[in-house]
């Protein structure tokens, strides 16, 4: 690997045909899978600053079957929540992908819910309703908004988020509300348009009382991952 080659953070989610997850729980899963990642990258500490030192790019692919378990073999970390199962890989160079993960596929990835979600837990990461995307893509955003919020957070916070387990809930906001959410100054992701929607585009904010906004802190500023 050279200091130009762009990184990517592999993510793989686990779609059988008899059970497919939840949306919310995967874009969930997805979250805790990138939070895990980044508070002990262990081993992968190297790969994890070489990635953070440029755009922070996801990619989600689905696996099934033989395909899941070969996923599994590879290095990496399996969140299971609920009924989702999301595996992080460390991040790899965009064109060097592990073969058993590169013939996975990634778009078209849908799921949906089945019911109404619980109560929210904090932080809550909330969704654009204005924009149509596919749950792979969803799945990557709501990655993005966990990993803006970490690195909004103080060691007191990531101390707190640290002992309910790394935890997040994800909701579709009201347009209203989304909008006033972003000019709050929390943690936006404006994704850069490389698929599915258009550059720019605020897809998620993550939201929790210790990462100011202008309720009742300092303004964050809204950061481009992608």
């Amino acid at each position: 690997m050279n200091d130009s080659e762009e990184m990517v953070l592999p993510l793989v989610v686990r779609i059988e045909r008899a059970g497919p997850p939840e949306r919310a729980d995967a874009l969930e899963a997805a979250a805790m899978a990138v939070l895990s990642l980044l508070d002990d990258p262990g081993e992968w500490a190297g790969e994890l600053r070489a990635w953070q030192a440029g755009r922070i790019r996801k990619v989600v692919r689905r696996a099934r079957g033989a395909e899941w378990r070969r996923a599994v073999a590879l290095p990496g970390r399996t969140i299971e929540h609920r009924t989702a199962e999301v595996r992080v890989h460390p991040p790899v160079p965009l064109d060097a992908w592990p073969r058993d993960l590169a013939r996975l596929q990634v778009s078209g990835t849908e799921l949906s819910d089945t019911g109404e979600p619980g109560p929210a837990t904090l932080p809550v990461l909330w969704e654009n309703p204005a924009l149509r995307m596919s749950a792979g893509k969803a799945m990557a955003q709501a990655g993005h908004a966990a990993q803006l919020a970490w690195w909004a957070s103080d060691a007191a916070g990531r101390a707190a988020w640290r002992a309910r387990g790394l935890t997040v809930s994800v909701r579709t906001a009201r347009p209203a509300v989304f909008s006033a959410k972003v000019d709050e100054g929390l943690p936006v992701v404006r994704d850069a348009g490389f698929t599915e929607i258009e550059p720019g585009s605020c897809t998620f904010v993550a939201d929790a009382p210790w990462l100011g906004g202008d309720r009742i802190g300092p303004r964050v500023p809204p950061v481009t991952p992608t």
